[in-house]
């Protein structure tokens, strides 16, 4: 007897708080449920349907993105750099709305309604403050000036531009999931701003960073040369400012109306690049922070002097922390995927420069802007500057020392961008 007053006083005590819970249910809440992979503009209160970027999984997504790109490419492939319109009308959100209305036909209808977008608006901005939808920089891409169109080596820099953010979205779209478009300051803690000039770059160390952000500092009237820049000044002087340091509406603003650019390298090679200036040389902050946790995990009789100043990592041992699933330290922006740095499937970059051809894409890319014509991309190599660069035999070599199997693994590990950014298989044993 007392278990069935128990079990009916519970049954009773559920519905109770079901029919509460239905009635503080918020109407936006609930339309917003209706209408997945709509997302609101705090600005224009526009939905968006879009990718966003994920980083461990291989899913299908809609094709819409690619599809409109193919086209507006096709029909005017050197008045602008290939862009999509965001702002799409979603027929599910008209049907709802309809409804929604449909349920008060009396007098006051016309007011109520007005009270209630009201009241919507005011929801959105105090349960999503940290929300910020985004659109493609449609209206400000760089566009090839009439006198250059005739310029071969300017029109052919052109249309490669188009092929590489074609196969980007391509790669987008065929790879990641999410039909929503949401960007938070975390997304944009690597972006730099420049406001002069209108830009934004995505900084990918290990591809020309040190040598973009020296660039920046003269646009910016910082300087008068790049040559006058030092090394710790570019990265520790705090001189340009990030975008995460802005409040959304400024971050929105910049986002849609600057010239985003970010300029890639190949994956083996840059992390090449990496080990050898982190772990080759002196560095009072790597060797004791990775080096130890790397030697004390995955070196077999270590001695107590590597222990205790972690310095000497060997490659492969710095291979196998990073393919360990549970590495005793963290990852790194240096050895990080292109893809997490600056969420190339979130962010529709307008400009997309490879470290390989880094002299012709950046001098490229200051003429688009309209920077000074005596402004060009620096060639000097302000660290180890007495050591040769890291090439493709010298990448080569290093991943001699592993083995098959480490080498596919690293090639899985940075599967994502070998794809989006076109890089051929550095190994012909890779599959």
């Amino acid at each position: 007897m007392r278990l069935t007053c128990m079990f009916s006083f519970l049954l009773l005590f559920g519905a109770v708080g079901l029919i509460v819970f239905i009635h503080l249910q918020d109407p936006e809440e609930i339309i917003h449920q209706q209408t997945p992979g709509i997302k609101y503009n705090m600005g224009f209160q526009q939905p968006k349907k879009d990718c966003v970027s994920s980083n461990n999984h291989d899913r299908r997504l809609r094709k819409n993105t690619a599809d409109r790109a193919a086209t507006l490419k096709q029909s005017n492939s050197l008045e602008s750099f290939e862009s999509v319109p965001t702002k799409l009308q979603s027929t599910d959100r008209r049907q709802s709305s309809i409804m929604f209305a449909m349920k008060d036909q009396q007098k006051g209808e016309e007011i109520n309604s007005t009270k209630l977008h009201k009241r919507r608006r005011r929801f959105i901005i105090k349960k999503s403050p940290i929300l910020i939808s985004m659109n493609s920089s449609i209206l400000n891409l760089p566009t090839l000036k009439y006198e250059d169109r005739n310029n071969s080596k300017w029109k052919s820099l052109y249309q490669i531009q188009g092929e590489r953010k074609r196969i980007m979205r391509e790669t987008c779209s065929k790879y990641k999931s999410n039909s929503r478009r949401i960007i938070t300051p975390y997304h944009v803690s690597r972006i730099f701003v420049e406001d002069k000039y209108r830009v934004l770059y995505c900084e990918v160390p290990k591809a020309g960073c040190s040598n973009w952000k020296r660039v920046l500092m003269v646009l910016n009237g910082l300087a008068s040369s790049t040559k006058d820049i030092q090394h710790n000044t570019v990265h520790y002087g705090n001189y340009l400012k990030r975008l995460d340091g802005f409040d959304h509406k400024g971050i929105y603003h910049r986002l849609n109306t600057y010239t985003k650019m970010l300029f890639i390298r190949e994956p083996f090679e840059k992390l090449v690049s990496a080990f050898r200036d982190k772990f080759e040389h002196p560095n009072n902050y790597y060797h004791p922070v990775f080096g130890k946790a790397i030697i004390s995990r995955y070196r077999v009789n270590a001695t107590k002097e590597a222990l205790r100043t972690g310095s000497g990592v060997k490659f492969k041992e710095f291979i196998q922390y990073l393919l360990d699933v549970h590495r005793p330290v963290g990852m790194d922006i240096h050895w990080d995927h292109v893809n997490r740095l600056c969420s190339p499937c979130l962010i529709d970059y307008d400009f997309v420069g490879k470290f390989e051809s880094m002299e012709d894409d950046a001098n490229f890319f200051l003429h688009l802007i309209g920077a000074p014509q005596n402004l060009t991309f620096p060639k000097f190599k302000d660290r180890h500057s007495n050591e040769e660069r890291t090439t493709t035999k010298i990448t080569q070599q290093y991943f001699a020392q592993l083995s098959p199997s480490q080498r596919q693994q690293s090639y899985d590990f940075y599967y994502m961008d070998y794809l989006m950014f076109n890089y051929s298989k550095p190994f012909e044993d890779l599959y």
